[in-house]
């Protein structure tokens, strides 16, 4: 007996990556702040490139992309934080991810249309060469642990260099090491300390930014998503912005110019040339 997936078509990817507007709250004007700077390599922004703002005021409203991956061991939380962020719902009884699942969220960011397309991967061994497969071509590198077991947050180097060495012939993924189920450890603040120097530490290891949060309550939740939003933009618009300066400079502006494209005028001469 065949299984009918019933899809919500108020949530097709499609359908939300050409909304003529992002909802209001997925509308973003002001450059978010890391977590911490102290635990983040991309700290040191903090705004927009006046490159990419000066840009966005001429560029064409085309839709862009960013593709995001989710990584970690079985049970972080890495569905419930997705869900939490594009469905704002937040359901206790899990339910394992089988291969690969994906959701795509559209925000406007300077004016510009910007979507994730964010890849649910798969913890479990028995489904990693399939997710593996996912990995290539990604802009970004979500890392998950569960902060109430420090052996998920152990395992992010091996989770990062399998997708790593996805990659290895384009240009390096932003990368985040995000913490989930932040809500369990609140009665004992000291687990808290603890987890998150330990998890700071892992961070710069790594070359990820920290992110700490609950997808039970919703803490941090919008605040990371934001952060993983500008920074793609950012870097997909300066990334446009190059390659429009490289081909100018191999190829000259005059020659891509509509004048030159222009059929020459013709010209009369003052005199006539007769034929025998």
């Amino acid at each position: 007996m065949s299984t009918i997936r019933v899809v919500d078509v108020e949530r097709s990817p499609i359908r939300v990556m050409m909304q003529a507007e992002a909802v209001p709250d997925r509308t973003l004007a002001c450059f978010p702040v890391a977590f911490r700077n102290d635990a983040s390599p991309y700290s040191g922004q903090k705004d927009f490139s006046k490159e990419v703002r000066a840009a966005c005021r001429d560029i064409h409203r085309l839709p862009r992309l960013a593709k995001v991956v989710f990584i970690g061991d079985c049970g972080v939380g890495k569905t419930c934080l997705i869900n939490r962020f594009c469905k704002r719902i937040f359901d206790c009884n899990y339910k394992m991810t089988i291969g690969v699942d994906f959701e795509v969220e559209r925000f406007d960011i300077i004016g510009v249309p910007f979507s994730l397309q964010m890849w649910d991967t798969a913890g479990q061994e028995r489904f990693r060469s399939i997710a593996t497969s996912y990995y290539r071509g990604a802009n970004a590198l979500v890392l998950v642990f569960d902060m109430t077991d420090l052996e998920t947050l152990k395992n992010s180097r091996q989770w990062m260099n399998e997708a790593m060495a996805a990659n290895w012939h384009g240009p390096k993924p932003l990368v985040f090491l995000v913490g989930t189920k932040k809500d369990l450890l609140l009665k004992t603040e000291p687990s808290i300390k603890l987890v998150e120097a330990k998890a700071a530490q892992m961070s710069r290891e790594l070359g990820a930014e920290l992110w700490l949060l609950s997808s039970c309550t919703g803490d941090n939740v919008l605040d990371f998503f934001f952060r993983l939003a500008a920074l793609n933009f950012d870097r997909s618009i300066s990334r446009e912005l190059e390659m429009i300066t490289a081909r100018e400079t191999k190829f000259g502006f005059d020659l891509v110019s509509p004048k030159r494209l222009e059929k020459p005028k013709p010209t009369t001469s003052r005199s006539s040339n007769n034929c025998c």
